[in-house]
């Protein structure tokens, strides 16, 4: 047994905050169900013992491990043999270990849900809570078939954006380290030819930026740590995660894109839970976290407290200016008909799709704009060396 904190929120939405002791976090959210109480965040107490493994496993593998136990369940195999089964065919790999784990839990007569909430670090909230789901309707096969196809949609998009960052991330580099050749051993030699005459502002701020690299360095590395330490610890504050997103939100087309990615998550997040057979209250508390945009979860908060009251969804994503007009009335036309999961995972689709394309347009527009940016670095240079030997040489002349 362990004791757990928690924050949840009642019948009426206000915030409920303490503590539980129970065996997994699986029995507090079960213990909170059973109080009318809808749990926002449940966590091991500090200080307490967590029975986390601790063990980290890739998207791909666990999207793998979803759809062999779904195959191997449809085939009529039972819980426990299949977790034997994936377990030994994973060996002494993390994935291994992690199914190992489960099924050491399932064999001691703890559920599938139960064995996975013991293993935060791998499975999160959300893959818990639709497994909870899964197991208590009899539809688990299909609940980790779609989680299989959601992560492995997850890892295609990280894929998709880390292999077009390659080339960018590579001419940053390389225009880096250029620059900092040039900065060191070319610019002091310059410097000495030019020494007691007069330069113009171009060349006297090149020579001062390749005097802190030469003669100053040992105080410009330490003002370059002070500094990145510093950055460090701002991107860890809740400040510059707020300074950050709107940043980025408020960039023209990159705000536009990280909006859209957002919806895209919250839409089919939302769309799996409920076919899944996930209540609304709860799906929408996990669809909120796993949304990634503060002012998507502001206008998701709004719409938990709507549909508290036993009123719509469509209305209060409106409020929040958000969603796109058709993405609105399609959830309010299927709101009326009873098909909002399936509309839900449809828009999830097709905003991808779209997604997708303007994620490509925004790196390939990235390209251009670091070849500008170092094209003006060298032409920086450029001007400081060669612009006082062409007025040297009309003085001569």
């Amino acid at each position: 047994m362990a004791n757990f904190d928690y924050i949840a929120r009642n019948a009426t939405g206000e915030k409920v905050s303490g503590s539980l002791e129970a065996a997994s976090e699986a029995a507090v959210v079960r213990m909170l169900d059973d109080r009318q109480l809808f749990p926002v965040r449940v966590s091991v107490s500090v200080g307490k013992e967590n029975t986390d493994t601790g063990v980290r496993v890739s998207v791909r593998e666990l999207s793998g491990f979803y759809e062999q136990l779904a195959d191997l369940l449809r085939a009529g195999v039972p819980l426990l043999r299949a977790l034997q089964t994936l377990s030994n065919t994973a060996g002494t790999s993390r994935i291994g270990r992690v199914i190992n784990a489960i099924h050491e839990e399932v064999q001691s007569g703890k559920s599938l849900e139960e064995a996975m909430a013991k293993q935060p670090s791998v499975f999160n909230t959300l893959q818990v809570a639709m497994v909870r789901a899964g197991e208590r309707g009899g539809f688990l096969e299909n609940v980790l078939n779609d989680l299989s196809q959601y992560l492995e949609r997850q890892d295609d998009l990280r894929n998709r954006v880390l292999g077009a960052m390659i080339y960018p991330f590579v001419l940053i580099i390389i225009g880096l380290i250029v620059l900092s050749l040039l900065l060191i051993f070319m610019v002091p030699k310059f410097k000495q030819f030019f020494e007691g005459k007069e330069l113009p502002l171009p060349s006297e701020l090149l020579f001062a930026v390749s005097d802190l690299f030469v003669e100053y360095w040992l105080t410009t590395a330490a003002i370059g740590a002070l500094l990145l330490i510093g950055v460090m610890l701002f991107l860890k504050s809740e400040t510059s995660a707020r300074v950050r997103y709107a940043i980025q939100y408020r960039t023209p087309l990159l705000g536009y894109t990280l909006r859209m990615v957002s919806i895209t998550r919250f839409c089919r997040i939302l769309g799996t839970m409920l076919a899944s057979g996930v209540p609304l209250l709860q799906a929408l508390q996990i669809s909120r976290d796993a949304s990634g945009n503060p002012a998507l979860s502001k206008s998701i908060d709004h719409a938990i407290d709507s549909v508290q009251q036993g009123e719509g969804l469509s209305t209060p994503l409106k409020e929040g200016k958000l969603f796109p007009p058709q993405i609105l009335e399609m959830i309010a036309v299927a709101e009326e008909s009873n098909q909002l999961e399936k509309v839900l995972l449809k828009i999830a689709d097709s905003v991808e799709k779209r997604t997708n394309r303007q994620v490509d347009s925004v790196v390939r527009l990235l390209e251009p704009i670091i070849l500008v940016i170092l094209a003006t670095t060298i032409l920086f240079v450029a001007i400081g060396l060669l612009y006082p030997i062409f007025t040297m040489a009309q003085q001569l002349r």
